[in-house]
C-alpha cells in the first residue's frame, strides 16, 4: 500500500487558518480600540508623557491612521519635576510626527495659588486638578491612557472603556460590562470616558513589542551611570528637584528606570541592562511590579492609587 505524498489539498478540505502571534493580537486589539473610540466620540485626546506605555500607545495610533496623521492631540500633564531627557524626547516625537501637544502645568497651578506644594515635595498627586481642568477646557470626551491591568490592584479593576462622571471621578461599581469585546462609550454631557488600549498588555509584552517594532525610547530606560542616593528602598537621582537628607550618601551607581515620572518619587533600579534584549531578560525574571518597586507615591497605602483614581487621576 503506497503512501500519498501529494501536498495538494483536497477540494473539500478546510482552508488553512492563519494565527496571529500574541504580540500581533495585542496590537490588533489596541488599534481596534483606538479606532472604535475615534469613530464613536468627537474630541479624543491621548495622554503622552514620553514614558514607554504612552510611547507604545502613540505607536498604535500612528499605525491605526497611517498614512494619514493622528486625528487628535496629545496631552501631557507636566509636574515640572520631569526628567529632562523625557521632556526632550517628548518634544522631539511631537515635532517628528506633526502632533498637536496640549500641556497642562502643575507649576502654573502652584504659582497662582490654585495648588499648594506638598510637604514631601512630590507632585504626582497634584496632577489630578490640571488634568480635569484641561479635559473641561478643551471638552475632551475620550482620554486615551496607557494603564495596564498588571500594574497594580486599582488598575486591574478598570474596563477598557471606563466612565468618568461630571466631576471626573471614577466609581468602580459604575462601569459597563464588555462582553465579546463590545465597548460602550456613551456618556451624559459633562462626563467623559478613559480608554485604555493596553489593558491586556503586561510590562513584558510592552518591551517585546518595543523590540519587535524598533521603537525609540528615552535613554534612561537603559542602564547608565547616575548619581543617586538610597531612600525608602529606592535609588533616587540627585538634582534640584530632590536632595539627599542628612545621612543619605550620594554615590554613582549603574541604574535604569522601569517607569518615568516625577523625579522626586520615581526610583531607579540597579541594572546592567543596556539593550532592549537585556531589559526583556531582566523583566522576565522579576517578580516585583514596576510601580511597586519604583514609585514612592504608590506605596503610601494599600489603596493609594485607587483613592487617586476615584478623584480623577489617570
Amino acid at each position: 500500500m503506497s503512501i500519498d505524498t501529494d501536498p495538494t489539498p483536497a477540494a473539500d478540505a478546510p482552508a488553512p487558518t492563519r494565527q496571529l502571534s500574541h504580540l500581533r493580537e495585542l496590537e490588533s486589539e489596541g488599534i481596534h480600540i483606538i479606532r472604535e473610540a475615534v469613530s464613536e466620540l468627537e474630541r479624543p485626546v491621548l495622554l503622552f508623557s514620553g514614558g514607554k506605555d504612552s510611547v507604545v500607545m502613540l505607536h498604535l495610533a500612528l499605525k491605526a491612521f497611517w498614512p494619514g496623521r493622528v486625528p487628535f492631540p496629545v496631552m501631557h500633564v507636566d509636574t515640572g519635576h520631569n526628567f529632562p531627557e523625557v521632556i526632550a524626547y517628548r518634544d522631539r516625537i511631537v515635532e517628528k510626527y506633526g502632533l498637536r501637544l496640549v500641556v497642562s502645568s502643575v507649576q502654573d497651578y502652584i504659582d497662582d495659588g490654585r495648588l499648594l506644594e506638598r510637604a514631601d515635595g512630590t507632585r504626582n498627586p497634584l496632577q489630578t486638578q490640571p488634568l480635569l481642568d484641561a479635559i473641561a477646557e478643551h471638552r475632551f470626551d475620550a482620554v486615551f491612557g496607557g494603564g495596564r491591568r498588571d500594574e497594580e490592584k486599582a488598575r486591574a479593576k478598570e474596563r477598557v472603556v471606563s466612565l468618568r462622571d461630571e466631576f471626573g471621578q471614577w466609581d468602580p461599581r459604575n462601569q459597563r460590562p464588555e462582553l465579546w469585546t463590545l465597548y460602550n462609550p456613551r456618556h451624559r454631557p459633562g462626563e467623559h470616558v478613559r480608554v485604555f488600549p493596553l489593558s491586556n498588555w503586561t510590562e513584558l509584552d510592552v518591551w517585546r513589542y518595543i523590540e519587535a517594532e524598533g521603537i525609540e525610547l528615552p535613554d534612561l530606560y537603559y542602564a547608565h551611570d547616575r548619581e543617586v542616593f538610597a531612600r525608602d528602598g529606592m535609588w533616587l537621582a540627585t538634582g534640584p528637584v530632590v536632595e539627599p537628607r542628612e545621612g543619605e550618601r550620594v554615590e554613582t551607581r549603574r541604574v535604569r528606570y522601569r517607569t518615568v515620572g516625577d523625579m522626586s518619587c520615581t526610583g531607579a533600579v540597579e541594572s546592567d541592562a543596556a539593550t532592549i534584549a537585556d531589559v526583556i531578560t531582566e523583566v522576565a525574571a522579576t517578580r516585583i511590579t514596576e510601580r511597586g518597586a519604583t514609585r514612592a507615591d504608590d506605596r503610601l497605602t494599600e489603596a493609594a492609587m485607587e483613592d487617586r483614581k476615584k478623584e480623577g487621576y489617570f
